[in-house]
């Protein structure tokens, strides 16, 4: 008798796509039976593709490997043969498409720079290794190359032990590139040195860093990918990059990265493009193989060689690095053979129409299958846009097995609100609904906004509430109505996002404090400019600028949720809401969060039947202390007044003053 998994048990809803889900379950079962020979070795052993491809040194000297079907002459060429192409650096033809070199130990060095020349039927190009672990860049020919990189004295982790905390996991998502002061590309060691200190110290406890992986162009946010098992070069060594990453485990800071399977830059010269004179040996044939909206190719994720390359690479990753994770980008461009684009998704039936990649599909679930197999304690989130149920839910009850999902809708709700609604239509039913409505059985990082939001063309929550009055109005005494509206609003909403969580919460570097203006990377129209292409961290650090308010607010702030064990566990239990006056209140185990969203009225006495007992403010978007007026007296302690008409409930009436545009979140002491 089939069993039925709990993905469907769990969501009755789910019962007519029963087929769809098993045969999606089913088919990465009996792909990952191929993929392990029956069983005989895991996925992790299989997925170790870095350790036999690619450059790597011997007993007696260096082999090298590259998986080229097409080819029919491979050469390794570089600064150590001149970069032409010899008989003694031609490669051997092995079976399934692969080809060896084997060279004395004398015959490279750390350091040198290679590449290959590989010819087939009609042609021949200079290609990039697929598996190289280290390419740079030449500063006056822009070329790229792989490098030789074997230290004498290689980095040794010296934080063995580190397991990421995710009670709650809270993300400070970030680019190191960007992450100066500098009108210049940052590197990882002043990641290092200046920016995880201000990390630990405002309480998160992982880091999302973007664009790890080789990209040719800088502005693409690391979203082109060329070469995926070298970490950018433009920031440093990879010596440098693991250093960094054993500096946040020693502040207790997982570090998972941005990968990126969804698609690959279209280069040819430095990625996987056209590898052996066949576009397709890595991507789909046809119309697929290019993403109609990203400019960029599509893996064929069908081929057991291509499953290989990329399980491999979040192995790599795991293992080289001592990463903790990964936030698959571009989860929804995978699932869809339309990649989403001009999708409604907006009944169950959109998610199991015959429509969806089950390649990728297969892919993603084994991945994550593998990634946690390697190491139970990491991280996998999803961004993905189209709500596909199962995503984060385990491979075992017929999920993809990431740990989290994406709330993607939270920041949309939040720009679409500010853009489109004045202040009085702001409604708290509506907000709660937004930042609440998730399925039961998948756990999500909510995020106000992250960088997608930052970018040129588009506003953060900061700027589109203050705009041009950040530029002259941010000097403490000098604040007008639009900029103390602004930060009010900064705060509240980033609180009713943090803390309605039911896994995670994630922030972009620099928005904490409000960072203004947007990401623009240096490019042709700008001249090739950083300059807006760096965090302003003097902003927050001086104190007669008002920047700082809403950083010492986001530190307290997770301080608060941090307080409470599993908070991200408790249910959230609405206590009240009220339209027309724009209150919202709820609470989570023993903390109350009061909202007063009404930009004009004050309520004196307001009442919320809660639990009985003796309540305190622990934290008041209206303090002095975070840049508001102060209103209230927050010594004051909080005593409930029984009412017959709900004894039987065990409710009692709590009355605050709550002030216009402030919210508090009361702990019960008593």
């Amino acid at each position: 008798m089939e069993r039925t998994l709990n993905l469907i048990k769990n969501d009755p809803w789910l019962e007519p796509f029963k087929d769809a889900i098993t045969g999606r379950y089913q088919y990465a079962m009996d792909k990952k039976s191929k993929l392990t020979d029956g069983g005989k070795q895991t996925l992790s052993d299989f997925a170790s593709g870095y350790l036999y491809f690619g450059l790597h040194p011997t007993a007696t000297g260096w082999t090298f490997r590259e998986w080229a079907p097409n080819a029919t002459h491979i050469y390794l060429v570089g600064t150590f043969n001149d970069w032409t192409e010899k008989e003694e650096f031609s490669l051997t033809r092995l079976e399934g498409g692969n080809w060896e070199l084997n060279l004395p130990e004398k015959a490279i060095h750390h350091g040198d720079l290679y590449k290959l020349i590989v010819c087939w039927d009609g042609g021949k190009g200079e290609r990039i290794p697929a598996w190289a672990t280290r390419v740079v860049q030449d500063e006056k020919t822009a070329i790229f190359s792989a490098q030789v990189w074997r230290p004498e004295a290689p980095f040794a982790f010296k934080q063995k032990t580190f397991k990421p905390t995710t009670d709650p996991l809270l993300i400070y998502e970030c680019h190191i590139g960007m992450a100066q002061e500098e009108e210049k590309v940052g590197t990882y060691n002043e990641f290092r040195e200046n920016v995880l200190p201000r990390i630990a110290k405002g309480g998160y406890n992982c880091i999302q860093i973007m664009a790890i992986q080789e990209h040719p162009y800088y502005g693409s946010f690391g979203y082109h990918v060329s070469n995926f098992f070298a970490p950018s070069s433009r920031f440093g060594t990879p010596d440098e990059l693991k250093e960094l990453i054993d500096a946040a485990h020693a502040l207790g800071i997982a570090v998972i990265i941005d990968i990126v399977h969804s698609h690959s830059v279209k280069n040819e010269l430095e990625g996987l493009a056209n590898f052996a004179g066949d576009p397709c040996q890595y991507f789909y044939e046809g119309a697929r193989r290019e993403h109609p909206a990203w400019d960029s190719l599509c893996f064929d994720y069908g081929k057991d060689e291509v499953v290989h390359f990329l399980l491999s690479n979040c192995k790599y990753w795991l293992e080289e690095y001592q990463i903790d994770g990964f936030r698959f980008d571009g989860v929804t461009s995978m699932l869809y053979y339309s990649h989403g684009l001009g999708e409604a998704f907006v009944d169950y039936s959109d998610y199991f129409n015959g429509y969806q990649d089950g390649d990728a599909i297969c892919y993603l679930t084994l991945a994550n299958e593998m990634i946690h197999q390697v190491n139970p304690t990491a991280i996998t989130v999803a961004e993905e846009v189209s709500g596909m149920p199962g995503l984060a839910v385990k491979v075992e009850d017929g999920g993809y097995g990431f740990d989290y999902r994406m709330a993607m809708n939270i920041p949309d709700y939040w720009i679409k609100t500010i853009r489109e609604k004045i202040d009085e239509d702001w409604k708290p039913s509506s907000m709660f609904w937004e930042v609440t409505n998730r399925r039961k059985d998948e756990k999500t990082i909510s995020y106000a906004e992250s960088h997608d939001q930052a970018l040129v063309g588009d506003k953060t929550i900061i700027f589109r509430l203050i705009d041009a009055d950040m530029y002259w109005h941010m000097q403490k005494g000098d604040e007008n109505y639009i900029v103390n509206r602004g930060i009010a609003l900064h705060k509240m909403i980033r609180l009713l996002t943090s803390s309605t969580i039911n896994g995670g919460y994630l922030n972009f570097m620099g928005n904490e404090f409000g960072h203004p203006e947007w990401i623009d990377f240096p490019r042709e129209g700008n001249g090739w400019s950083c300059k807006y292409a760096r965090r302003q961290w003097n902003l927050v650090d001086n104190k007669n600028l008002d920047y700082h308010y809403m950083a010492d607010f986001d530190v307290d702030m997770l301080k608060t949720i941090k307080s409470v064990r599993n908070f991200q566990s408790t249910p959230v239990q609405e206590i009240w809401h009220n339209d027309e006056d724009q209150i919202l209140a709820y609470q989570r185990k023993d903390l109350v969060f009061v909202f007063n969203f009404n930009p004009m009225k004050s309520f004196t006495d307001y009442g919320f039947l809660v639990s009985p007992g003796t309540y305190e403010v622990v934290l008041d978007t209206d303090n002095s202390a975070y840049g508001g007026q102060g209103l209230s007296d927050n010594s004051v302690k909080h005593f409930t007044l029984p009412d017959p008409l709900y004894a039987s409930e065990n409710k009692e009436w709590m009355r605050l003053y709550i002030p216009a545009r402030t919210a508090m979140v009361l702990r019960k002491t008593k």
